[in-house]
């Protein structure tokens, strides 16, 4: 049994951790760390609740903490935790500074302890089977490779962190470009250069609020794209290949069900969790065959904590390994280089 602190009790905490934690066999939410407040007390009543980290450490018994707080704390909180010899996860993104995660990687090595960052989309149904397509070579080899991020939300949130001016790591590329950058890396591995545009699309926004990233390899190009004005269906996963092309529409359902009033509560999630009705199934279109649907895999973020678990237990490998958090690391921050300075930049170039 892997006992598990959880240190924020934010919207992350409350959606993508503690139901997950809870929802895998032989993990245990032995405690939450939440400095103000009663949500975790009314939510979990049989879970441990601390307001600081002195209380979380004195379970010794507790081996894994996550890290679910703004991005200004992760380094320094994830760092206190492998000092108590504790194993980590850190929500995403892993730090706001390469010098700050590296110095945890470094850490975890040293003391020989796990450090892994949350990249629960991984375990989305969508692109597990695009995954599988492009392994296969449904497609041939892929030229073109694009996925988006789209939202409808006209007004920004001024008292929301990810928004403010100033706040370290704050703005959508932050937020969600390790998604996106990630997902193209376990694809595709390290790209030649990188092409990037960080850019308002509401008057109102005092943040980047959308983007557009190019990952640029030999006879490929990745296209990453994240939106707050999109009213209408746009697809999600679109990539041509030498031999066809797959499209497909809809984001992976777990997100709209975790963040609602009613996630799902301890070990059983329903035998038909993760699964996508087959209207937004993806179709495949082969040269000379007809186009058909491919079902969607069925997705569980279970399977990210599963495997931290693994690693834990019995030795397991990661996933997401640490040089893998460094790599998507290194994506985001020459993202935002390139959009800062208007150029395309080599992959290992420096990034200052």
């Amino acid at each position: 049994m892997v006992r598990v602190g959880l240190i924020g009790f934010g919207m992350a905490g409350q959606a993508f951790h503690a139901p997950v934690i809870r929802g895998v066999h032989r993990m245990e939410l032995a405690c939450i760390l939440e400095r103000h407040g009663s949500k975790a007390k009314e939510k979990y009543p049989d879970v441990r609740v601390a307001r600081t980290l002195d209380e979380l450490f004195s379970d010794k018994t507790i081996a894994l903490c996550v890290i679910a707080t703004a991005n200004d704390s992760h380094f320094s909180l994830a760092k206190a935790c492998l000092e108590a010899g504790r194993h980590v996860v850190v929500d995403k993104p892993f730090t706001p500074t390469m010098a700050e995660a590296e110095q945890l990687v470094r850490l975890a090595a040293d003391r020989k302890l796990l450090i892994t960052v949350f990249q629960d989309r991984r375990w989305d149904g969508d692109f597990q089977t695009v995954k599988q397509l492009v392994k296969s070579g449904a497609m041939g080899a892929i030229v073109e490779y694009e996925a988006r991020y789209d939202r409808f939300r006209p007004q920004p949130r001024p008292n929301v962190w990810r928004e403010r001016p100033g706040f370290p790591a704050a703005g959508v590329l932050w937020d969600l470009g390790p998604h996106l950058i990630d997902q193209a890396l376990v694809l595709f591995g390290e790209p030649e250069t990188v092409w990037a545009t960080a850019f308002r699309q509401r008057q109102a926004s005092t943040m980047d609020d959308s983007f557009d990233v190019h990952m640029e390899y030999p006879y490929l190009r990745t296209t990453l794209r994240a939106r707050i004005l999109a009213y209408g269906l746009s697809h999600h996963f679109l990539i041509h290949g030498l031999e066809g092309s797959f499209v497909k529409y809809g984001m992976d359902p777990q997100e709209e069900i975790l963040r609602s009033e009613q996630p799902p509560a301890g070990l059983d999630w329903g035998a038909d969790w993760g699964e996508e009705p087959e209207a937004l199934w993806g179709t495949l279109s082969r040269v000379d065959e007809p186009i058909r649907k491919v079902k969607t895999e069925r997705g569980d973020y279970r399977g990210f904590y599963a495997n931290v678990r693994d690693a834990i237990e019995r030795g397991s490998a990661l996933e997401v390994t640490p040089e893998q958090a460094l790599r998507t690391m290194r994506g985001i921050l020459l993202a935002h280089k390139s959009s800062r300075e208007g150029r395309r930049v080599r992959w290992t170039e420096a990034l200052e």
